[in-house]
């Protein structure tokens, strides 16, 4: 809970002589959430509870994300502080290594993991998911249309017809505005990479080796990076956490997960129980500092069970959702 993280965030703010923020965006299967806008005022509010400083070190538990969230999470922290570090007890994938990306330095454990970030468009255009739910649709990975091309390259397709066939062939299974985005997300990600890693690096062959690595070279987006991979195939400035510092860390970690239940996957049926109804209140995610308290993503509702229909004349058992509130909430 908070007052035991706040005492913890105190330890290492002795330990990086700085100020501390965590945010965590929960995985708990079910209710996870990502990095999203929606988050920037109350950035906003900690950070200026905390006020101008000349380090702060950010505590980062993510899957990723909205890109150009985390862009402008990066660069509104960096209007109060000097120098960015960043700490990772366990995961910061995809847009959460973008972020990792703007710092001078990353902390990070043993099991700690960054990832590519290459990430997919998704909207109401996207080919739709086969099955009953008519307005599921497929995520369209930007690293995937690339790989189509040069596959079809591999194979050694490179006269401008053919690759036109494959065009034309593509654009009638995918819609040709999502094939844009997908065009505009590959380039946006390498310029947002570029400018994060230019504000510490001056090594320009450097910064593209990595953008290269993390955009397209990993091969797939669950590859994960671990931290000798992080820095010795990388170049990233990597710290390693002595067994003191490593205790507060995992310890924190430890805390947050308890707390957003990340390990317990949320089954409806199994938090009713024999239960016909049952309210419910569940934390999916963080923003905390010792100055500023804590703000929680939450959502509250209600679970029903009721009959729905399977078929003619036939019914099924299933539950019902009813959630009242959603959204981030300082406490």
């Amino acid at each position: 809970m908070y007052e035991q993280r706040k005492e913890l965030y105190k330890k290492i703010e002795r330990f990086t002589r700085s100020k501390v923020l965590c945010y965590v965006t929960g995985d708990r299967q079910n209710l996870e959430i990502q990095i999203a806008p929606d988050t920037l005022d109350h950035f906003t509010h900690h950070l200026d509870t905390i006020g101008v400083t000349s380090k702060i070190s950010l505590i980062l538990y993510s899957r990723g994300g909205n890109l150009l969230a985390g862009w402008s999470i990066v660069n509104l922290i960096k209007q109060f502080c000097d120098n960015l570090h960043v700490i990772i007890p366990s995961k910061a994938h995809s847009t959460g290594t973008l972020i990792a990306l703007g710092a001078t330095s990353i902390m990070m454990t043993k099991q700690a993991t960054l990832g590519p970030i290459d990430p997919s468009v998704n909207g109401p255009l996207n080919p739709q998911v086969p099955g009953p739910n008519p307005m599921a649709r497929v995520p369209v990975s930007v690293e995937s249309v690339s790989g189509y091309f040069d596959f079809a390259k591999s194979l050694g397709v490179t006269n401008e017809d053919e690759i036109s066939k494959l065009i034309i062939d593509l654009a009638a299974k995918i819609n040709p505005l999502v094939l844009g985005n997908v065009y505009r997300s590959r380039s946006q990600i390498r310029m947002l990479g570029r400018r994060l890693l230019s504000t510490h690096m001056s090594d320009s062959e450097r910064i593209e080796k990595i953008l290269d690595f993390l955009c397209s070279e990993s091969g797939s987006h669950d590859y994960t990076i671990n931290r000798r991979e992080a820095a010795n195939e990388l170049g990233l400035k990597i710290l390693k956490p002595d067994d003191k510092k490593y205790a507060v860390i995992k310890a924190l970690h430890t805390d947050y997960s308890d707390d957003l239940e990340l390990l317990s996957p949320f089954d409806p049926n199994l938090h009713l129980g024999a239960e016909q109804q049952k309210d419910y209140l569940f934390t999916r995610g963080l923003i905390e500092s010792v100055d500023g308290g804590s703000t929680r993503f939450t959502s509250r509702g209600s679970l029903t069970r009721v009959q729905i229909p399977a078929g003619p004349g036939q019914l099924q058992e299933g539950v019902q959702d009813r959630r009242t509130f959603e959204a981030w909430k300082h406490e």
